[in-house]
């Protein structure tokens, strides 16, 4: 009988390149650096996130059956990561990320994530045809998603029964996405994690700092939502509760794509290990200034 996993992640699976730059660029700029090619995507960050927090995650997404793709899924199986119920196609090339990082943070980044959206709904199928759950049996544990998310695939888990069960961690991709998850803002079970870009993005409106972006988002009807502000406090507010806050530790950045993926994980491993809320808003600060000064690295 097939172990059903606890932890889903859904949504984007791919290869990141990033350039950095440990100088500022400017537009045209041509400065030296450093090139990267790892695995990547909002969802696949946080499941390699949790396998590094010794969980055992299991990938929901859309891969090619080409050589990046075969190359992706052997590597994150490596990592720790049930790939078991991807989407593949042999007619599609597997999607990928290109970002330009410098000191001051992300520079401008462009996602072909044309395999995700070409596979829209159906990379839902496990949870919907008894492999995982169905609408008798609905899956229960933790689905983490990504605003990478076609909007059909959004409104089939606000609304199908067979996923009334899971709880769900949210994470837009981007302020530009972070539109198309108004369908889940009241979800009885969601949790929202946004840095205050995407909280702004949601509300409306520009907003001074995460604790404000945080009841912000609570108060649009989300049940809970955590913020980050790069190296400013992160927060935490919720329903009823009063709205913590938590300051990074001061570190060198190298890094930044991924720092909100990692911040999620942590939380989300702390939560599911019984920490309270303050200490897991702490650890997941934590683990997100490790990961933009590289010590997270595999």
């Amino acid at each position: 009988m097939t172990t059903r996993p606890r932890i889903l992640c859904l949504g984007a699976m791919l290869w990141d390149v990033i350039g950095h730059s440990a100088m500022r660029l400017d537009p045209g700029a041509d400065l030296p650096g450093r090139i990267t090619r790892q695995p990547g995507g909002v969802a696949l960050n946080v499941a390699l996130a949790l396998a590094r927090q010794g969980l055992a995650p299991a990938m929901l997404s859309a891969v090619g059956r080409d050589a990046p793709g075969e190359a992706l899924v052997a590597e994150v199986g490596r990592r720790g990561v049930d790939t078991r119920w991807l989407w593949r196609d042999g007619g599609l090339a597997t999607d990928s990320y290109l970002a330009i990082e410098s000191p001051d943070g992300l520079v401008a980044a462009i996602a072909d994530a044309r395999a995700l959206e070409t596979a829209g709904t159906a990379i839902l199928a496990p949870l919907l045809d008894g492999r995982l759950g169905d609408a008798a049996r609905p899956w229960r544990g933790t689905l983490v998603l990504d605003g990478n998310l076609t909007a059909p695939v959004l409104d089939r888990i606000a609304l199908d029964p067979c996923l009334s069960a899971a709880d769900l961690r949210i994470v837009p991709a981007s302020p530009d996405k972070a539109a198309r998850l108004r369908v889940l803002i009241d979800h009885p079970r969601a949790i929202f994690h946004l840095n205050r870009a995407e909280a702004e993005a949601l509300a409306g409106r520009s907003l001074p700092d995460a604790a404000r972006a945080a009841e912000a988002v609570v108060a649009l009807g989300a049940r809970r939502a955590l913020v980050t502000d790069g190296a400013r406090p992160a927060a935490d507010a919720a329903q009823d509760a009063p709205t913590l806050t938590e300051a990074p530790p001061p570190v060198a950045a190298m890094r930044v794509t991924g720092a909100g993926d990692s911040f999620l994980a942590a939380h989300l491993a702390a939560e599911s290990r019984g920490a309270g809320r303050a200490e897991a808003l702490t650890r997941a600060v934590n683990a997100a200034s490790d990961h933009v000064c590289g010590k997270d690295q595999p």
